[in-house]
Parts: structure tokens; C-alpha cells; sequence
């Protein structure tokens, strides 16, 4: 089982395939889905104590934090799949 995984900053990687979205987190719905996340303990903080520049939402209702921006992370994963 060849699990590609996706580069999201700091060391941190997220398996390909089970990203549903990466988006940038500057709207009030993304704060609430955060907070949601947050308190349902769905919430992985991947900054490592950085700025959160993008959320990826994960297939199994994770919700991931990165330092990275939503552009630089899209393009990666982009590429990923183009690889595979």
C-alpha cells in the first residue's frame, strides 16, 4: 500500500490521499470550523507555535493546521498527484 504523504511545513506530513480541501483560514466560517474542530478534539495544530496560514480538512473529519501558505501546500499536493 503506497501511501504518498504531503509536505505541510516543519517536518509534519498528511497522507495525499485523504485531503479533502486546504484553504486559507482568514474567514469567520474557518474560525468556527477550527473552534468546532477544537473542541470535538478533530483539531491537529501542525504550526508548531508558527501563525496558522492554512487549514486542510482530512476525510476523517480532521481538521489540520499549518504554518504554511494554503498556495504553497496546494501546489505540492498538486504535484503529488500528478506523480502518481
Amino acid at each position: 500500500m503506497d501511501q504518498s504523504l504531503l509536505n505541510i511545513g516543519f517536518g509534519s506530513t498528511v497522507v495525499v490521499d485523504r485531503v479533502v480541501a486546504i484553504v486559507s483560514p482568514n474567514s469567520a466560517p474557518l474560525k468556527r470550523l477550527k473552534d468546532e474542530a477544537r473542541d470535538d478534539k478533530r483539531l491537529i495544530d501542525a504550526t508548531h507555535g508558527r501563525r496558522t496560514r492554512s487549514i486542510i480538512i482530512m476525510d476523517s473529519n480532521h481538521v489540520v493546521l499549518s504554518a504554511m501558505q494554503a498556495e504553497t501546500i496546494s501546489q505540492r499536493y498538486a504535484t503529488l498527484l500528478e506523480q502518481q
